[in-house]
């Protein structure tokens, strides 16, 4: 899942991570095996990646993988740096605390790197949006999407069509309502489960080279996210009672067990969906954000990376498992266990639940997360958490120019 965690001082990290790369679990064990150590984030992954690593050790006898997936890992991450204890391999997202991280010289650049020729263009680049630079350290691996997601015995019983405008979403939120059944079931006691909405609508409104503007002082969020907030504060009035008192994992379970038409999550939660209901019919549509369906774009961003420590000590064997998760089969894998998307070209997505986006995906209508270039000191997550309870649009766009501008010290 995705979630922002608070921002370190990048010098401090910079200091750390090129000074040595301490006491990592990577070691040489008593047997003669050598130990490296794979550092996720992803808390939905850790079961996948423990088998994934076990299928590598009995292919690869002398080498032990440690696959560490601690609670607020990337938190834990960036501490770890601090103490020049640098995992071997390291699953991040492509996000803001992914660019300090490569500004502290943690990763292997791995621009000219042959593999990058295996990963879809369009995934390459957002390595190098998101840090500004011609530069990539890590390997996209997987790619999730921001999606409507809909319970489709629902849609049958009520006679609803997936809807394909603005006006026709919001149609359909109207009736769910008017027939006595929860639309939206949101889940804003975890800050975070804000974001996939409304990054969804902030990126088909905001206007191409928005973030590039808004570093140049030549935009506010005043300016490019009002239609956005509106919009957003337009969905919240479809919700339950308790939007507040709900987290994460309540959410899944309650569209699991039928308790709302339609969920406003990434695509990372069907899995964790289907567990709580295994028989589950649902499906997922991308959102509609204006009345021009040729305009909908799905947002999705680089969920995961592989990064190779730039302080390893077994090299040789760091690369020989990152080579491993990037095979089409193990790929695979992946991908359907998790019904995430590959950024391998020619590895594909045919789980059935997910064959509303397909289409997008292969038209190429995407768009990176917007969060992904805000500095986790703007607390984002909690802006939108409170505008969810206030709908206060004019305080929400001021706040967000407000600690914008003195994450760039301009205030």
């Amino acid at each position: 899942m995705k979630k922002v965690i608070p921002l370190m001082i990048t010098g401090a990290l910079s200091i750390a991570a090129l000074s040595g790369c301490g006491k990592s679990e990577s070691s040489a064990s008593s047997d003669g095996k050598v130990k490296i150590e794979f550092f996720e984030y992803k808390s939905e992954a850790k079961g996948t990646f423990q088998e994934l690593a076990k299928k590598f050790e009995k292919e690869n006898p002398n080498i032990d993988v440690v696959v560490s997936n601690p609670a607020d890992a990337v938190t834990v991450l960036k501490t770890r740096v601090a103490k020049r204890d640098i995992p071997d391999i390291m699953g991040v997202g492509a996000d803001t605390s992914f660019v300090d991280l490569s500004k502290a010289g943690v990763f292997t650049d791995v621009t000219k790197d042959e593999r990058l020729e295996k990963i879809q263009p369009s995934y390459v680049q957002m390595m190098k949006d998101v840090t500004a630079s011609d530069k990539v350290y890590g390997i996209p691996y997987a790619a999730n999407a921001n999606a409507v997601i809909y319970n489709k015995a629902i849609f049958k019983e009520l006679g609803l069509e997936v809807p394909k405008t603005w006006d026709e979403f919001i149609a359909v939120a109207k009736k769910v309502q008017d027939a006595g059944k929860i639309p939206f079931y949101f889940t804003f006691k975890d800050a975070w489960t804000a974001l996939p909405a409304f990054n969804v609508l902030a990126a088909n409104t905001q206007g191409q080279d928005f973030f590039r503007n808004l570093s140049a002082g030549k935009t506010t969020f005043e300016q490019g996210y009002k239609t956005a907030a509106d919009k957003f504060a337009e969905l919240l009035k479809y919700g339950h009672k308790d939007m507040m008192g709900k987290a994460y994992n309540d959410g899944n379970v309650a569209f699991a067990k039928g308790e709302s038409a339609m969920y406003l999550q990434g695509i990372w939660a069907i899995s964790e969906i289907k567990k709580a209901n295994p028989d589950i019919d649902l499906g997922v549509f991308p959102y509609p954000v204006t009345n021009n369906p040729d305009e909908t774009k799905v947002v999705s961003g680089i969920d995961l990376l592989l990064g190779l420590s730039s302080q390893t000590k077994h090299p040789k064997e760091a690369q020989k498992f990152i080579d491993f998760l990037l095979t089409e089969e193990n790929s695979k894998a992946y991908i359907d266990d998790q019904k995430a998307f590959s950024a391998l070209t020619g590895v594909e997505q045919n789980d059935a639940s997910l064959e509303g986006l397909k289409e997008s995906f292969a038209k190429g209508a995407l768009v990176d997360f917007p969060d992904h270039y805000i500095p986790s000191a703007v607390g984002f997550e909690k802006i939108l958490q409170e505008f969810t309870q206030k709908k206060d649009t004019n305080a929400l766009l001021n706040k967000l120019d407000t600690e914008w501008q003195k994450v760039q010290g301009r205030k």
